[in-house]
């Protein structure tokens, strides 16, 4: 589910996600609308930022393999909220949806025509829309008996409801939740050649039908037509897209710093120079990796490395839903305590409802060091004071800045946010299960990769040539990204997704 964004200062919460792909013809790429709800520039504090993530964690941690579920504390109504969400189209005739995108959860679901409780206006200025399965002549429920359902059942994700539909129920660690039965019916795209021509293209996939809100999600402050979630799990989009050989089962994302927001998304492996990687954790649901140790201007924090050992109530999240970044309190205080010490002559440091803050009357380049995160594999991430700072005002003519990374109480999950996220190019390599990165400016373009064909597209000209190796595609991001596409064809196809983000305030 989504952070959510208050502050003084604006933060780009970027949830991660894999939109649907769809069936091309060969050689063709499809393209998607994606929108983005952006929180006004409120000021707000650090305690309700922390508040919102604790409330997502609950949601992104809950999970029948038995990682930790984040408690749940203070106002669960913040003044403002931070989302991406995409336009998808499904049925015969296609109906357009606002989905949010969610890095949490595998499951892609939309509200149907006879939801009780679900939100019937949006204060993200969307329409919003019910999918009625009956007035679509592709649709067809899924029975207890299919294949498809017993797969769900083994991962508590799925049940029988009397009529023999395969239902499922999510209830979230936010008190939230849904209900509703899973359906099987055609994802449009619109498909775009060489030649900037565009033709339609689709994919039947398999999705629920929500027909029950409770909590936050039958709130219209921030509410869409239902969620697309881009986990590992068999049911996420990705996964039965790339299980037919529609798409790769990698993707990658490049979020933009900037208060404007932006980047690219892409189904598909960035292969800019510099990019290194790190084997993610086996068989855990999240996109968790071994972080080793961490340096404030190169010099080791002492931190015990079974502080972040991955276990049932330990180890390290990749989350780019996540809008600051948590530390388990073992490995906190050293590091808060280091760099306080390593700027303490310049910047005059205080405490602020928990948070270690500082008066910096120059630029925080100049005066706070560089922190690099060491992984497994040998992968270091190098954050500038931008990485692991936010501003929270100014007074007296002195800006305030305060460490953006939250202290986990006792044992528990460190998780790397879009705090640390931004101004780097990720990839997630979910075929050979590693995650890579590396500082960019994510407003410039990025080549992605597909191990197959013999094209190279601008997906700004959308003009084709040779290349003697790898396809690579050259995209240009503005508020632009790239999904890639390898069907069982011979010619290669990708999507193009065209990010255009959306700032809508409300009050």
């Amino acid at each position: 589910m989504p952070a959510f964004l208050h502050a003084g200062f604006l933060i780009l919460v970027l949830v991660t996600v894999i939109l649907p792909a769809a069936f091309v013809f060969c050689g063709f790429p499809a393209t998607l609308t994606l929108e983005r709800g952006f929180p006004t520039n409120q000021g707000v504090e650090l305690s309700e930022l922390r508040i919102r993530d604790q409330a997502r964690h609950g949601r992104i941690l809950q999970s029948a393999i038995g990682v930790v579920d984040f408690p749940v504390q203070g106002s669960s109504d913040p003044y403002t909220v931070g989302l991406y969400f995409t336009r998808v189209k499904l049925g015969s005739p296609p109906k357009e949806f606002y989905v949010q995108i969610d890095t949490g959860s595998d499951i892609l679901w939309v509200n149907c025509n006879s939801c009780n409780g679900c939100p019937k206006s949006s204060g993200l200025g969307v329409e919003l829309e019910f999918f009625d399965p009956s007035s679509s002549s592709s649709a067809a429920p899924i029975s207890c008996s299919d294949e498809i359902c017993a797969s769900v059942v083994r991962t508590a994700e799925a049940g029988c409801s009397q009529n023999s539909q395969c239902s499922y129920q999510f209830q979230y660690g936010d008190g939230s939740g849904t209900a509703g039965y899973y359906v099987s019916d055609v994802l449009y795209f619109d498909t775009v050649t060489g030649d900037s021509l565009t033709a339609n293209s689709s994919a039947p996939v398999v999705f629920g039908c929500s027909n029950y809100q409770s909590g936050d999600l039958t709130k219209p402050d921030r509410a869409v037509d239902g969620i697309i979630g881009f986990g590992q799990h068999g049911m996420s989009v990705i996964s039965q897209l790339s299980s037919r050989g529609i798409t790769p089962k990698v993707f990658s994302h490049c979020l933009k710093g900037s208060d404007k927001g932006g980047g690219i998304l892409v189904l598909g492996e960035i292969v800019e120079p510099g990019i290194v990687y790190s084997p993610l954790v086996p068989s855990q649901p999240h996109y968790n990796l071994d972080l080793q140790s961490i340096a404030v201007n190169g010099q080791p924090v002492p931190i015990d490395p079974e502080v972040f050992a991955t276990s049932s109530n330990r180890g390290t999240i990749v989350d780019s839903g996540t809008t600051l970044a948590y530390l388990a309190e073992e490995a906190y205080d050293p590091f808060v305590t280091a760099l306080t010490v390593a700027v303490s002559q310049s910047v005059r440091p205080f405490s602020a409802k928990g948070n270690q803050c500082f008066l910096v009357p120059n630029s925080v380049s100049e005066v706070f060091p560089p922190v690099t995160l060491n992984f497994a594999g040998g992968a270091s991430m190098f954050l500038k004071p931008e990485d692991y700072l936010l501003q929270q005002g100014v007074t007296d003519g002195v800006a305030i800045w305060c460490i953006g990374f939250q202290k986990v109480p006792g044992q528990g999950i460190s998780i790397l946010g879009e705090l640390v996220l931004k101004d780097k190019i990720f990839v997630y390599d979910l075929a050979r299960q590693r995650l890579g990165w590396a500082n960019y400016d994510c407003s410039m373009s990025v080549n992605v990769s597909l191990a197959s064909g013999n094209e190279k597209i601008d997906a700004g000209q959308l003009s084709v040539s040779n290349s003697s190796r790898d396809a690579l595609y050259q995209l240009i991001p503005i508020a632009t990204a790239a999904f890639l596409l390898a069907t069982r064809c011979k010619a290669v196809a990708f999507v193009v997704v065209t990010l255009l983000i959306s700032i809508s305030g409300y009050h």
